[in-house]
């Protein structure tokens, strides 16, 4: 860099050194900061105008998407959860008409956004709900992790990074980073660890959900662009919440007993056989707010979640769907890969249904379902490629057994 130096002129406009504050030197010239903004200028204009124009060609055309055609597109991936599909599909619906909403008067009725809280065990498809989601949408969407964050001050996260993923995911621009959806997972790792308020921080539990309330509900929020911590030196970007759609999901482990103990009607002498049968299997399907609030969320943080659904566990016919139904089920994804080597690969109905039991005696939910099937194809991945004379491959249960018992798995099986 030079300042000021005799002799020396910008390549671009000519002007001296004399007339310039500086001049930046390179190998056979040199440029002058009035020709360093305008050429800034002039490479925001070229890409990030093109970046928008791109944008605006696809914008959202609200009318070709309705509740029935979003969940048939999330039947594609998910299987199951008929009730969660539901609520998902309202509620991205919603969001939309929101945003096509055009305030006329000041008597006009304004659509308040309703946020979604997901309650399923591990392995259910919560996130992968989003992950589905999110291949539909015209807007912005991220994913976050809650167990991240941490109260102001303290070593970790600030709740306002979950808006910089959002900024980060429609390439900073704030205007439809204001109109996106956020799912954010995990959330029940924020609740609160003792049942009374303490006079003492709980940094990442209560601490956690009071940041979070404001931004859920919609505020101003002064979001710094790259995650991580905010500085008072640190250049902020301002981002309006209002009709940023927030979706929450959890496994809220242990959160059937509550529920159960809140059931439990049951008294000594003559039973009321009036009251409607509990499903003791499927206790989810009870939960309501007053058991989140049981759990550890802080009640001003439940009533900014109006909308609470759950997850139902996944029974061995799901499993088996799991494995050959979804656009991006397992066996067509292993089926793909011995494609490429040139090996037709066929699973028998017997050793689906194997592989489908053992997962629900691991308790790991589909997740498990990877696990076995790595274990049991590791041989066959990688002895098939070198045998070029090896054209179809089938397996049955006899082998599925066989090399899971080679993995020695079965002492990790978890009783149900």
């Amino acid at each position: 860099m030079k300042k000021n130096k005799s002799g020396y002129r910008c390549s671009f406009c000519g002007k001296s050194d004399e007339d310039s504050m500086i001049l930046v030197s390179g190998l056979e010239g040199h440029i002058c900061e009035t020709c360093v903004e305008q050429a800034q200028r002039i490479v925001q204009e070229e890409l990030h105008g093109q970046v928008s124009k791109s944008k605006k060609q696809t914008a959202f055309k609200f009318q070709q998407l309705r509740p029935k055609q979003i969940k048939e597109h999330l039947d594609k991936f998910v299987i199951g959860q008929d009730d969660a599909k539901k609520v998902l599909a309202v509620a991205v619906y919603n969001h939309y008409k929101r945003l096509s909403q055009t305030q006329i008067g000041t008597n006009e009725v304004e659509i308040e956004k309703s946020n979604i809280l997901l309650v399923g065990r591990t392995g259910t498809g919560k996130t992968l709900l989003a992950k589905s989601i999110s291949k539909l949408l015209n807007v912005p969407f991220a994913i976050v992790d809650a167990t991240i964050f941490t109260e102001a001050g303290y070593v970790g996260e600030d709740v306002e990074s979950i808006l910089s993923r959002l900024l980060q995911a429609c390439d900073y621009d704030v205007e439809a980073a204001e109109r996106g959806i956020v799912y954010i997972d995990e959330i029940d790792k924020i609740a609160r660890k003792q049942d009374n308020p303490s006079i003492t921080r709980d940094v990442s539990g209560e601490g956690v959900q009071q940041a979070l309330l404001k931004m859920l509900e919609g505020s101003d929020v002064n979001v710094p662009p790259q995650g991580g911590r905010k500085h008072p030196e640190q250049k902020l970007v301002k981002i309006n919440t209002e009709k940023i759609l927030f979706i929450c999901g959890g496994a809220f482990d242990g959160i059937e007993k509550i529920i159960a103990k809140r059931i439990n009607t049951q008294v000594i002498g003559y039973s009321n056989e009036t009251k409607e049968k509990v499903d003791r299997e499927h206790l989810l399907q009870y939960i309501n707010h007053q058991d989140l609030k049981s759990y550890g969320l802080i009640p001003e943080l439940i009533g900014r979640m109006p909308v609470l659904t759950y997850l139902e566990p996944l029974d061995l016919a799901a499993m088996k769907s799991i494995l050959v139904e979804p656009q991006n089920a397992l066996i067509k994804q292993y089926q793909k890969l011995f494609e490429l080597e040139g090996i037709t690969l066929n699973f028998t109905d017997d050793a689906v249904e194997y592989i489908a039991q053992k997962a629900l005696d691991y308790n790991l939910g589909a997740r498990g379902l990877r696990s076995l099937c790595e274990s049991i194809m590791n041989d066959a991945m990688y002895e098939l490629p070198s045998d070029e004379s090896v054209k179809t491959f089938t397996l049955d249960k006899q082998y599925c057994e066989f090399h899971l018992s080679k993995q020695k798995l079965q002492k990790f099986q978890v009783a149900a």
